[in-house]
């Protein structure tokens, strides 16, 4: 196996871990609201950590990965990591998994503050097709997790932390793949690229408005998933198995996204997602037994792209802004989710149902379509 290969598995892996926590979370938000007495507020709050933690991490992580290296911010994201696990499995009220969320949120964004970097770094000629490829990871990490708890908890009606001990797993194995080895500056350090400049990339208007895009794309598909058990559970199927399905045709469609970017562009394929995030979100708010199936198939299809090519788009059209960019734009991604929970869990504690919640969520998505419609057809970026 060679060092560029090893490294992009290590990473793969860090990526599963990350990913396990969000189907995990999920699962979590029925236990401690039955088990625990924590409302549906309560709950959004305490996964809110999960996004800001990991948007601090990655606004303080890009930065100090030009500077420090990206070895140091994998250390920070193995730290984040173990003591994360540890303190949910002894948590039993809201400020213990509270706690225990934060520590894994910051695990999770020093794991993309350093690998989104890296795996531009490691294949400057292919970032789209890798950072997709990269990214299935983050769906099927999901659909471990779904079926894991699914298996554990419904299933064989073992205990909760079983299934959170499951995380151990995939986290020892990025740990031994980066023990011992050296990883390269990132593409901007390589570039030569001033801090000046970099700064300038970030704040012009083509980055402001893709890092603003990018706030409603995640809670598009992260805040939809992270509720997915209240949001579906009245659709008479399994939520985790709908996430689960969701996100098994999600790895599929960023595995082939290589081929699909060379026929579509890069503002195509937004706008594609925008389109079909919507029209899943609207049936899905709907839809009944098995047609919950074929709605969350179309939810997928579109929210299939959205992280990683916001991410491509970043790195390929405004190289010059970074680590620091691309850790900015997944950073106010994760920020967007934390703000989007509780008001989700506001919204049905005051007796909103799941299929109001989803007409709600697909607001997001349709202000996407006019955003992503003007920027393809501006022709300046297409």
């Amino acid at each position: 196996m060679t060092s560029k290969n090893r490294l992009f598995i290590a990473s793969c892996l860090a990526l599963i871990t990350t990913s396990m926590t969000f189907a995990i979370r999920a699962k979590l938000e029925g236990v401690f609201m039955s088990d625990y007495s924590l409302t549906s507020e309560e709950i959004g709050f305490a996964f809110g950590p999960a996004f800001w933690g990991f948007t601090l991490a990655m606004i303080i992580g890009g930065p100090l990965v030009d500077y420090f290296g990206m070895k140091k911010i994998l250390n920070l994201a193995m730290l984040g990591h173990v003591t994360g696990i540890i303190v949910t499995l002894f948590a039993r009220d809201f400020w213990m998994l509270f706690a225990g969320t934060a520590l894994i949120g910051i695990g999770n964004g020093m794991v993309e503050a350093a690998c989104n970097p890296l795996v531009a770094t490691l294949f400057p000629e292919e970032k789209t097709k890798m950072l997709n490829r990269f990214h299935v990871w983050f769906p099927l990490g999901i659909v471990i997790g779904s079926v894991l708890g699914y298996l554990i908890v419904d299933t064989l009606g073992l205990s909760w932390m079983i299934l959170v001990g499951t995380l151990f797993i995939p986290l020892f194995g990025y740990v031994f793949m980066f023990y011992g080895k050296e990883l390269p500056q990132t593409e901007r350090v390589r570039m030569g690229v001033s801090d000046t400049n970099m700064y300038k990339a970030v704040v012009s208007p083509l980055f402001i408005f893709i890092a603003l895009s990018m706030m409603l794309t995640a809670a598009t598909e992260l805040g939809t998933g992270q509720r997915i058990d209240s949001l579906l559970g009245a659709s008479g199927t399994s939520p985790l198995l709908i996430l689960a399905f969701v996100n098994g045709i999600m790895a599929l469609g960023r595995l082939f996204a290589g081929s699909l970017v060379h026929r579509l562009s890069i503002t195509k394929l937004l706008l594609f997602s925008a389109i079909f995030s919507f029209l899943g979100l609207m049936w899905l708010s709907v839809a009944t037994g098995a047609m919950t199936f074929a709605a969350a198939g179309v939810f997928a299809i579109g929210v299939c792209y959205f992280w990683p090519t916001m991410l491509s788009f970043v790195a390929e059209k405004i190289p010059e802004s970074g680590a620091v960019g691309l850790s900015i734009v997944g950073g106010l991604g994760m920020f967007s989710v934390s703000i989007v929970l509780p008001i989700m869990g506001n919204f049905m504690d005051e007796n909103a149902t799941g299929a109001e919640t989803l007409s709600m969520m697909a607001i997001l998505p349709a202000i996407l379509i006019v955003a992503f419609g003007a920027l393809h057809f501006s022709k300046k970026v297409a």
